[in-house]
């Protein structure tokens, strides 16, 4: 178990490991949970069962990645702020720089027919990655009529009406929280991820282990942490504003980001419309093809999938030659840079000022209604994104120009591949990518 001298974890043990976790936390929130509690609770046992889900359960109910929430959650629990910091930071910071080199080498090198065959396989994939994610977050969210009313009418709100998605979200909470009175029954919590219940063993951090001295609650604590999370916040921003003004485009990014990090309920793909509404229709940082191709680029790569955000950044820092046309890769990696941080301040205040009272309690944390409306809500809002990516995808050059009859082919299996076989995304992405090279290559795509 690898303990220090104290009886806990040694830090050095434990920094290896988040660095590890940061280049192999491939498979989305699921597998990125999954091997955190193979190595944590069942190999290592540097934590209990039930401290782990009992972590896992309050970051489940707060807006951003909940992989790296927890993270960053056991982290702290084990080694105070700094343990919190390195293992939240290291979860991410590879895949920054990992999409950075990867969007460098899309814009550079996009239009090279090796590069170009390789993203005509990958887009119909996908999009048959945005339909399984709502199929399999449908299957265990929308549970009664109730709940498939509101992922319909979510649906229609924002692909008929184009309503924003932080009004859906708000809307969609309202009636959770209405309709948990009125009818309890109709939105009971939904099941979170599931734990093993064996024992594995004592743990260095077990079920009867005393809350550390750092980890008890306190009112003081609480708005201390608050209150540097908002220093952060308006000082960076600020220094932005200063630098380039409040309608310069890092400046933007800041504040767009922030707001986008306080509406991922539901995980990165319920959030990933109000960032194309944001990033294509309203700023225009890039097109809905490039939000495609960047998609495609956060599922092939470690760390939670809302790192797309380090994509949209750097092509929209890069695609506004923010430093001059002689500094583009500088200006996307200071726009990728600015983004990620907007986007994770969030999780981290939300980790070091909460975190003490879920420990303290020690409760059994539950999904509200109104969450489980959000949720359903959410479903409805995929539905709608997959329906965008396919329409890109399957018709490039708009509904008046040929029907990419090989991209649907590739589109239907990758889904089959998901959706009835289990494959996992990354073996798909890779095998639609290279059929998709192949087929450029003999010329029939």
């Amino acid at each position: 178990m690898n303990p220090d001298p104290q009886g806990g974890v040694r830090f050095a043990d434990a920094l290896r490991f988040w660095l590890k976790l940061g280049f192999v936390s491939f498979g989305g929130p699921t597998g990125q949970i999954a091997i955190m509690h193979q190595e944590l609770v069942e190999r290592r046992r540097w934590i209990s069962e039930n401290r782990f889900l009992h972590a896992l359960n309050y970051c489940m109910v707060l807006p951003g990645p909940e992989a790296q929430q927890l993270a960053t959650y056991i982290g702290w629990l084990m080694h105070r702020t700094r343990g919190g910091l390195v293992a939240g930071g290291l979860f991410v910071l590879p895949s920054v720089f990992i999409l950075v080199l990867l969007s460098w080498i899309y814009l550079a090198f996009g239009e090279v027919p090796l590069v170009a065959g390789l993203f005509y396989g990958i887009k119909p994939a996908v999009t048959a990655v945005v339909v399984a994610a709502a199929v399999r977050i449908g299957s265990r969210a929308l549970k009664n009529a109730w709940l498939w009313s509101i992922a319909a009418a979510a649906f229609v709100a924002i692909f008929a009406l184009k309503l924003p998605f932080p009004a859906i979200v708000i809307g969609a909470g309202i009636v959770g929280y209405v309709g948990g009175r009125v009818a309890p029954a109709r939105f009971r919590a939904l099941a979170g991820h599931a734990g093993a219940q064996q024992g594995f063993g004592p743990a260095l951090i077990d079920d009867d282990t005393p809350t550390p001295a750092h980890a008890r609650f306190s009112w003081g604590r609480l708005w201390a942490i608050v209150g540097v999370g908002l220093a952060l916040w308006a000082l960076a921003l600020g220094l932005l504003v200063s630098l380039v003004g409040w309608s310069g485009t890092l400046a933007q990014m800041g504040w767009f980001f922030t707001k986008a990090a306080l509406l991922t309920f539901g995980g990165a793909y319920a959030v990933l419309p109000y960032v194309y509404q944001g990033a294509v229709e309203h700023y225009g940082w890039l097109s809905a093809t490039q939000m495609i191709d960047g998609l495609a680029l956060g599922e092939t790569t470690p760390g939670p999938l809302i790192m797309v955000v380090a994509f949209v950044g750097f092509v929209g820092g890069w695609g506004g030659a923010l430093f001059g046309s002689d500094a583009l890769f500088a200006a996307g990696l200071v726009a990728a840079l600015v983004v990620s941080f907007f986007t994770f301040l969030p999780s981290f205040v939300f980790i070091f000022a909460g975190a003490p009272f879920v420990e303290t309690t020690h409760g059994n944390l539950k999904f509200t209604a109104p969450l489980s409306a959000i949720t359903a809500a959410v479903v409805g809002v995929i539905l709608n994104l997959a329906l965008f990516f396919a329409y890109h995808v399957l018709w490039p050059r708009g509904l008046d120009s040929a029907f990419e009859w090989v991209a649907a082919l590739i589109g239907a299996l990758a889904s089959a591949a998901l959706l009835r076989y289990k494959a996992g995304v990354i073996p798909v992405v890779g095998v639609c990518a290279l059929a998709g090279l192949c087929l450029r290559v003999a010329g029939l795509a």
